[in-house]
């Protein structure tokens, strides 16, 4: 008799909860629809959570990293060529120079020459593309985006070493 009672008492007690939910306009959906959308979100955790190591340790970068303060002035007739957005130039500095790019009024990008890919072949310097968004290594053929130095092209597995700049809307300090 107790079993009875307790398969009655599951069954109202399923009933008030449908209703509950029939007359709060929720309908409960079938198991295997929940099954299905339990199954594709836990496949969108795991693929979401798969993602590529994106940024790499600067302390094993395979350029050298050396000390350089270098101040000079955009606003200079000198610098005309980085006085206007996405412009660039080619300076002294670092181990094999810097790549300066300007990426926007206030901001400027110093990018060091040494191939990530060669870091040890002082031949291996990087050039600025004539589309003026890449850059190549011109012995093993390696792209960078002139932007931020992130990888386009293989066989270079690192991006090019960035160094420090900031701005003050008259004097750009390029530093580590």
């Amino acid at each position: 008799m107790g079993t009875y009672l307790k398969i009655i008492n599951a069954y109202r007690l399923k009933s008030a909860f449908n209703n509950i939910l029939f007359y709060s306009g929720l309908r409960l959906m079938p198991y295997y629809t929940v099954k299905k959308t339990l199954f594709i979100f836990l496949w969108m955790v795991i693929f979401s959570s798969c993602k590529k190591k994106t940024q790499q340790n600067v302390t094993n970068h395979p350029v050298p990293s050396v000390p350089i303060n270098i101040v000079m002035y955009p606003n200079d007739p000198i610098y005309f060529k980085v006085q206007s957005i996405s412009g660039w130039m080619y300076i002294n500095g670092g181990i094999n120079g810097i790549i300066l790019y300007r990426k926007s009024q206030e901001e400027f990008v110093a990018i060091e020459r040494t191939s990530s890919y060669f870091p040890n072949d002082a031949a291996a310097k990087v050039f600025v593309q004539s589309d003026n968004i890449t850059l190549r290594d011109s012995i093993s053929d390696s792209r960078w985006f002139i932007f931020d130095g992130t990888v386009t092209k293989a066989p270079a597995q690192w991006a090019l070493r960035l160094y420090g700049t900031s701005y003050d809307g008259n004097t750009l300090r390029i530093q580590n």
